[in-house]
């Protein structure tokens, strides 16, 4: 046996448990529940082909299946900008040369490895409406009508919105990468040509930083769009009036409290072409933002 086939032969060994793996616990559930989605079935029994009902029914006649899609898309629309955006701001300040910094770091950080249930548990004592610390402080402040918060259809989302930024310091890490990878002697010839802190901002740190703003912003989009169960759950149980319903809790409701395995599966393939479209779009057009040059590829 010759040296390549040689290397050949071992990376096939070596990728062999992942791709073993990836066959038989992602891609067989994958092409599975798109069988799935075409039957009614309730797990018990044996599954029933139906066709195209199930995506009929859901597309013209489920009102809950519009209102967790718009629930999940307001999530989104309103959580991924304040994530980007405040992960790349914090990430500046973390950037500084100050004492203690490591600590500060650590302390940012921290509260995205706590688990998800605890953080919940957390938040629902933070979000309380007559003994929680964040209404504590809005009356202390001089507010005489505070919110109710998850009791309250209008604020229940905004809340749980408010609750991801919680987790601003995994995105945080990454943008605190990039911005010790920009080389200092650019932001020297600014200031030598006048720049001000804006400027050195908008034409130095945004364009090296704008493949990792990318990056940061379609993983957003994705974990959005997919995300909110443990949240919904949890904390509100997708109340009040199903006003945070996420997409992900309808599925979850109609496969294990309703036990329409077909109608959830069928669900989930719509959410996975929704998340398609969305991600091809802006690759299309937010992509033309990006400045690869600056890691060494090509525009």
């Amino acid at each position: 046996m010759d040296r390549k086939k040689k290397h050949l032969l071992h990376f096939y060994l070596l990728a062999a448990p992942a791709l073993l793996g990836l066959l038989l616990f992602a891609l067989g559930p994958i092409v599975a529940s798109l069988a799935i989605s075409f039957t009614d079935w309730d797990i018990l029994s044996k599954p029933a082909f139906l066709g195209l009902k199930n995506y009929q029914e859901l597309l013209f006649h489920d009102k809950l299946f519009l209102k967790s899609l718009w629930n999940s898309l307001y999530y989104t629309i309103f959580g991924v900008p304040l994530g980007v955006v405040g992960g790349l701001l914090i990430a500046m300040l973390l950037n500084t040369k100050v004492r203690g910094i490591p600590i500060y770091r650590t302390l940012f950080y921290l509260p995205a490895v706590v688990p998800a249930v605890a953080s919940a548990v957390l938040w629902i004592w933070v979000f309380d409406p007559d003994l929680g610390i964040l209404n504590e402080s809005l009356r202390f402040i001089g507010f005489s009508t505070t919110p109710k918060w998850l009791a309250s259809t209008e604020w229940a989302m905004p809340a749980l919105i408010i609750m991801s930024l919680w987790g601003l310091g995994a995105g945080m890490i990454i943008y605190l990468a990039g911005l010790q990878g920009i080389p200092e002697h650019l932001y020297e010839a600014a200031k030598i040509d006048g720049a001000g802190r804006w400027h050195l901002f908008w034409h130095v740190t945004v364009p090296h930083m704008s493949p990792i703003i990318f990056f940061n912003l379609i993983m957003g989009i994705i974990w959005s769009l997919q995300g909110g169960f443990t949240q919904a759950y949890i904390m509100t149980e997708g109340g009040p009036a199903n006003s945070t319903l996420f997409y992900t809790y309808y599925i979850f409701r109609k496969a294990f409290e309703e036990f329409q395995m077909g109608y959830s599966s069928a669900l989930a393939w719509v959410l996975f072409v929704i998340i398609l479209v969305i991600t091809a779009l802006v690759f299309k057009y937010a992509r033309k933002k990006v400045y690869y040059e600056y890691l060494g590829g090509g525009s």
